[in-house]
């Protein structure tokens, strides 16, 4: 099975300092939607690992988040995308889950629904936390500049082999080309 692990917010859509808390808020960044197109297309299986600890914080609730997420699957369908699953950890910091990117709980959730060992799966983000959470499974971790990406990367401390890209859609075009050109 292909398959890649999304981060939502500022690698999908647009990120906010004060959280996504509405469908109306929630506003793809260009060409990503089209980007998961293409994705599916080659034949991968998207998923997205997102903190959302806004719910913790009492900002939004599980029906607006579920509002949010159908907003993101239908504008996705509209393009010919597929989400497979959406992960997410609904804690705040404080709490120390297990689940709450940098730590691994939603990554290894991952790979018990789908089977799946995440050694060589592709990770995307805009935040260290979303590629070391992945990478400590084996993901091959992609940061974006678009959301925190460009803070991100001038703080630096990225996990080893990391590539950057301006955006997901970038990432996806120069990731489906090398896998092209991989013998199978």
């Amino acid at each position: 099975m292909k398959l890649i692990i999304l981060d939502r917010d500022g690698v999908i859509n647009h990120d906010s300092p004060d959280f996504i808390k509405s469908p109306a808020e929630w506003i793809p960044i260009p060409g990503s939607l089209e980007a998961i197109a293409r994705l599916n297309q080659a034949g991968y299986r998207v998923v997205i690992a997102s903190n959302q600890s806004g719910i913790a914080r009492e900002l939004f609730d599980m029906t607006t988040l579920n509002a949010i997420h159908q907003k993101l699957h239908a504008s996705a369908q509209l393009v010919g995308a597929d989400i497979d699953a959406i992960f997410f950890c609904p804690h705040a910091a404080i709490d120390n889950c297990d689940c709450r990117k940098p730590k691994a709980g939603m990554f290894e959730e991952i790979s018990k629904r789908f089977k799946v060992s995440l050694k060589g799966v592709p990770t995307v983000g805009d935040s260290l936390r979303d590629l070391q959470a992945g990478f400590r499974l084996g993901c091959v971790p992609y940061l974006v500049l678009t959301g925190k990406g460009e803070k991100t990367q001038q703080t630096g401390g990225l996990p080893p082999g990391t590539q950057v890209f301006p955006d997901l859609a970038s990432m996806v075009q120069s990731f489906l080309k090398t896998a092209a050109q991989r013998p199978d």
